[in-house]
């Protein structure tokens, strides 16, 4: 594995957050960070910020890792970090009782397909180099689980 300031690195769902601060700490170490985000004003934005590569990149969306596999050359190290709550239009039901199979798809869409969607892209760019890292971010709610969040807790227990 090449040192850390002579890697490429993709980060998903890196606009904010632990996706902003993976992509900082890469960066302070040299390496070239390839920072994605389906939010493309904030993802620039953070982008600009931290000095690294944009694009942009919804990971349920297969087309969206098509154009990416075009538009990078090799990679070392895959972070796939993209996910969400459920929560982000405000509260809902998310209890095995109450979500609706829509919100349950779109919170595993992104959590557990975006990942596998992820790893897939990773894979065929490693082989390219021979060698490579895939990092999947899950969550302590993926062992003990959430009151209300059954769709986030059972999408990061699948990714452990």
């Amino acid at each position: 594995m090449p040192k850390l300031n002579e890697t490429r690195c993709v980060v998903t769902g890196a606009a904010r957050g632990i996706g902003k601060a993976i992509c900082a700490a890469f960066i302070a170490e040299g390496t070239h960070v390839i920072l994605t985000d389906k939010d493309t004003e904030a993802g620039s934005a953070t982008a600009n910020e931290l000095g690294c590569e944009f694009h942009d990149l919804d990971v349920t969306n297969e087309d969206h890792w098509v154009r990416l596999n075009d538009q990078v050359q090799g990679i070392d190290v895959m972070v796939n970090n993209a996910g969400i709550t459920g929560f982000e239009d405000g509260p809902m039901a998310h209890d095995p009782e109450n979500v609706s199979l829509h919100e349950w798809r779109r919170v595993h869409a992104t959590n557990l397909d975006g990942t596998m969607l992820g790893c897939q892209f990773a894979i065929a760019k490693m082989k390219e180099r021979g060698t490579g890292s895939i990092i999947n971010i899950s969550s302590r709610s993926g062992l003990v689980g959430i009151p209300g969040a059954a769709a986030y807790a059972s999408s990061k227990a699948a990714i452990i």
